[in-house]
């Protein structure tokens, strides 16, 4: 595994790297927008990358919740963190785009209004994770987790239901796209879903020596306890 860490990474930068050049030089130019357009290649493979993020947080809770499992409750744990990150790139990137195109920065439209509200939801998982010293954090992380994983599917498909600024979908709406930008899309795509898994991969390793170390801590705690030797 320490071999292959640094191998994955050098890949991933590889991949990122071109990713990088087919969305500045290689991807056409949108006809409408210009070149603002550019940066769909990394607003919607981030707001992707932050679903399945928050949904991996959702199963690792669902399998913490029923069994308790440490391992599981660093998944959730690590993939809320790395989610939260895409999930503030998306909100970061969003009124970038719109403020040429729409002539504002925000709006209360449905699809942007339930993404900030996902982002919050997460975030108060993430602090409560951070600031609670209850023996229970992690059991109550898991269940707001799985209340916060309910409104993934609404931000997604909020822009079906409810009349909405935001663009149709490219993929599976009513949205179009030239085969040549989503190509694009997908290498950008795959090259963040890479990124977002070795910082998760990284994160996880810290995380569980981490416990390791505060595990051993206690353990030492408790023997030199002249409490415990009665």
């Amino acid at each position: 595994m320490n071999k292959a860490f640094p191998i994955f990474g050098v890949l991933t930068a590889i991949l990122l790297s071109y990713a990088l050049y087919m969305a500045l030089v290689g991807a056409p130019t949108e006809q409408t927008m210009g070149d603002v357009q550019r940066i769909f290649y990394y607003h919607v493979p981030s707001a992707w990358t932050a679903f399945i993020l928050f949904t991996i947080n959702f199963v690792a809770s669902i399998v913490y919740l029923a069994r308790r499992n440490p391992k599981a409750d660093m998944v959730a744990l690590v993939s809320a963190e790395v989610g939260v990150v895409f999930c503030t790139i998306v909100l970061v990137t969003g009124p970038i785009w719109a403020r040429p195109v729409w002539g504002i920065w925000w709006t209360w439209d449905m699809r942007l209004t339930s993404t900030l509200v996902l982002w919050l939801i997460y975030l108060s998982y993430l602090m409560l994770r951070r600031y609670s010293a209850s023996g229970q954090t992690p059991l109550l992380a898991a269940a707001l987790a799985v209340l916060g994983a309910l409104c993934v599917p609404f931000v997604y498909f909020s822009i079906w239901f409810f009349r909405t600024q935001h663009p149709q979908p490219v993929m599976g709406g009513g949205g179009s796209i030239d085969s040549r930008m989503l190509h694009v899309l997908l290498i950008n795509w795959l090259a963040f879903s890479c990124f977002a898994f070795l910082v998760c991969w990284s994160r996880y390793r810290l995380e569980k020596i981490q416990r390791d170390v505060e595990e051993a801590q206690a353990m030492e705690s408790l023997m030199e306890d002249p409490g415990s030797r009665r």
